[in-house]
């Protein structure tokens, strides 16, 4: 016996129409690569060059203080890293963010420009160790094997 098809009745098609969903996923992608270059670059100083090792890649982003040639503060965690905060703020920020006893050390880190005052990035220091880092390094750039310029 065969089956009488009914004309008019189709039964819906049951596959997912892939190829959109890749479309979006791709154009997410693009923009993705294109932004996180940007997002990184945050604020310019010209960082001194010294010969010292790298530390150590950590699974927290380490928080980072940037002084400018102006003396002002940044910080890498802030809502707007681009925008510089009084001190109080930058120590009330780094305080929440520090971990608790017990978990994973953080690297708190202070990128200084080469012409700022030397008492503007001892004081970015001095208040990152109030707010209760352990210890604060330098960040610099490495230095030219040929250069042995001091000072």
């Amino acid at each position: 016996m065969s089956h009488l098809h009914q004309p008019g009745t189709r039964r819906p098609m049951a596959e997912i129409n892939v190829v959109p969903f890749i479309d979006v996923m791709l154009v997410l992608l693009v923009i993705f690569m294109i932004t996180t270059p940007l997002l990184t670059q945050g604020v310019k100083v010209n960082l001194p060059k010294t010969a010292a090792k790298s530390i150590v890649d950590q699974q927290k982003e380490p928080l980072i203080v940037t002084v400018d040639s102006g003396g002002n503060f940044y910080f890498n965690l802030a809502e707007k890293p681009e925008q510089a905060i009084p001190p109080q703020t930058l120590s009330h920020l780094v305080t929440t963010l520090l971990p608790a006893e017990g978990e994973q050390e953080r690297a708190v880190l202070v990128r200084g420009d080469q012409n700022v005052n030397y008492g503007k990035v001892m004081e970015a220091m001095a208040l990152l160790q109030k707010a209760g880092a352990k210890s604060v390094g330098l960040i610099t750039e490495p230095q030219q094997p040929n250069s042995s310029k001091i000072g």
